[in-house]
């Protein structure tokens, strides 16, 4: 990639931090700002150089936006320019996050509270459906993808299947019939010029800057400790967050609520409001329910302050990962980009995580109109089922009308969010 123009580096510096306070609308929205900013306006981009820098995200794990904000940095100013451009591209959404957490923390009791919230987790509802018809509509192509789709949502559904099995299966059946598919994979071009000894200190720095939480942690508090589990839980999920936010919400989620028992499930839905109204990547949740863990298990510290640590732990193993993946794979990006087999493991993931995410959605929509459920178990299945006389109308009649905002009015995220929290305030006299 050769810059059209080269910037300084303090004006890198302002740009990517203006790209930070204003990356509301997710991963779509976040690349379409980025480029116009970036190749449009400032022509620091070529066109044919930023689709192949998204390609290249779009292959590892984490947000492919950070990490794309986080590539066009390296690019232009090699690793501190990579380093600025990620941590500004996260830090006030991070922020902002940190400072809803607070506030959810201390008055979710409240009566007025919980009625916007109810508004909140009707149009979560909706923004989640509209999520799975997108990705359903791109990822799905052929009869073997929807079948994965298929064998993916049942996998989770019926069967409660840990989600990391899923993405390794759907990437080993990839991997299996892209080969087949393939007469040859084509060949990958010279390495000219790649250290592979630079690549091995870059990944042993970028671990030890990964682990060094855990290792503080583990010396003083033990391993028994909830910041402990924290920690490593994230840290997991970081390795498999193929596909988006969406994708791993519902493994966060059941680990959360059903494994940990660190949140109560409307709580995690709530969650999801609050990042989808800061701008940042939308794995930011991970930081919500990291604060409430911590938040709710203190000892010896405050529950403040025990909370604050759960929420930069979080989004440190969170997103340290990322910077892990562009600064070791980035110079080998030209040979990544022959590797036809690795693309069809991948857009096998992508098709299953379609599954994922339809199992997602029948998760909010049972917890956000029903107040109760029932787990209903038979030999290996497990499924959790509505208690149809907990139905609550006014999350319904909600939900109805933020996706009518969604798909007939095509209002913003942003705009849905408000309008529901006000519906539900106004429900709350009903």
């Amino acid at each position: 990639m050769t810059p059209v123009a080269s910037p300084t580096f303090p004006t890198l510096c302002r740009t990517f931090g203006r790209i930070g306070l204003i990356n509301f609308g997710g991963p779509a929205g976040q690349i379409a700002l980025m480029h116009q900013e970036l190749v449009e306006e400032r022509k620091w981009v070529s066109e044919e150089d930023y689709l192949h820098a998204l390609n290249f995200c779009h292959l590892l794990p984490g947000p492919e936006a950070q990490q794309l904000a986080t590539y066009i940095g390296w690019k232009l100013h090699g690793v501190k320019g990579g380093f600025t451009a990620g941590i500004l591209f996260i830090l006030p959404g991070a922020l902002v996050m940190l400072a809803l957490s607070i506030f959810y923390a201390f008055a979710a009791h409240l009566p007025w509270f919980a009625a916007l919230f109810l508004g909140i987790k009707a149009a979560v509802l909706a923004i989640v459906i509209q999520a799975l018809m997108r990705i359903a509509g791109r990822a799905l192509k052929t009869g073997f993808q929807k079948s994965l789709a298929a064998a993916a949502f049942i996998g989770l559904f019926a069967f409660n299947l840990p989600f990391p099995l899923i993405l390794l299966s759907a990437a080993a059946m990839g991997l299996f019939f892209g080969s087949k598919a393939e007469k040859h994979v084509a060949p990958a071009t010279s390495s000219g010029g790649l250290n592979v000894q630079a690549t091995i200190k870059t990944v042993s720095i970028w671990l030890l800057i990964w682990a060094a939480p855990m290792v503080l942690i583990s010396a003083t508090l033990g391993q028994t400790h909830e910041l402990w589990k924290i920690g490593i839980f994230f840290s997991k999920l970081a390795v498999v967050t193929f596909g988006g936010a969406y994708a791993v919400l519902a493994y966060m989620a059941q680990e959360a609520v059903h494994g940990f028992h660190w949140l109560q499930p409307g709580e995690m839905v709530d969650g999801l409001g609050l990042a989808e109204t800061t701008p940042g990547p939308l794995i930011m949740v991970t930081q919500f329910v990291g604060f409430l863990a911590a938040f709710r298990a203190p000892a010896p510290f405050s529950p403040l302050i025990a909370g604050i640590i759960g929420a930069m732990l979080t989004t440190w193993v969170t997103f340290a990962p990322c910077f892990l993946w562009i600064f070791t794979f980035a110079p080998w990006i030209e040979r990544l980009q022959h590797a036809t087999r690795l693309k069809s493991g991948l857009a096998a993931v992508t098709a299953a995580i379609v599954g994922v995410i339809a199992n997602l959605t029948v998760w909010f929509a049972v917890h956000v109109l029903f107040a109760r459920t029932t787990v209903l178990g038979f030999g290996p299945f497990a499924l959790e089922l509505p208690d149809v006389a907990s139905f609550d109308w006014k999350a319904a009649l909600l939900a109805v009308l933020a996706a009518v905002l969604l798909f007939r009015f095509k209002l913003g995220v942003i705009k849905v969010l408000g309008l529901a929290c006000l519906g539900g305030f106004g429900l709350s006299f009903a």
